[in-house]
């Protein structure tokens, strides 16, 4: 089963927001998050956006805002997600946009393909956000989003985010 970029980003983006510590000063904001994850910022906005619908993440606005993870989020199952961003739809194109498949009526793969399909998700079910970082891939995570990434990243902290005061 191959999962949809919108899928594979939602849990990139749980999993990045589940290491950031709950008292950190700042909060990852949707464009860092889509430079971090090689992702366009527009498919991450709109990922943002349904796992805000979800109750999953927050997005707070302005100074010191950014996006956090929820109770809800923390404690997320990966199966539900999945579920979610993936839909409900069958693996085989069994009826097509113009024409059905002649075995249609008398097919049996469709159903063990929705076995096989259920027996995914069920297997991602009793995992949860929280347990997708614990050690090694939590501290490993971290390292990896906060090393520069690019001469643009090395700008100084004013040109990124405005001025700090002390």
């Amino acid at each position: 089963m191959h999962l949809m970029k919108s899928t594979d980003l939602a849990l990139r983006l749980l999993m990045r927001l589940a290491v950031v510590p709950a008292d950190a000063p700042e909060s990852p904001t949707t464009r860092e998050v889509a430079d971090a994850l090689d992702a366009a910022y527009t498919h991450m906005a709109k990922v943002v956006a349904r796992l805000q619908h979800l109750g999953l993440v927050e997005a707070r606005r302005g100074r010191g805002g950014g996006l956090v993870l929820t109770v809800a989020g923390r404690a997320a199952s990966v199966g539900a997600v999945v579920r979610t961003f993936e839909g409900s739809g069958d693996l085989a194109d069994c009826v097509g946009e113009n024409q059905a498949c002649p075995l249609n009526s008398a097919c049996r793969l469709r159903g063990a393909l929705r076995t096989a399909q259920e027996a995914f998700y069920a297997s991602l079910d009793g995992v949860s956000v929280m347990e997708t970082v614990a050690a090694p891939t939590g501290p490993l995570l971290l390292a990896i989003s906060s090393r520069p990434s690019g001469p643009a990243d090395q700008a100084a902290p004013s040109q990124r985010s405005g001025p700090k005061t002390s």
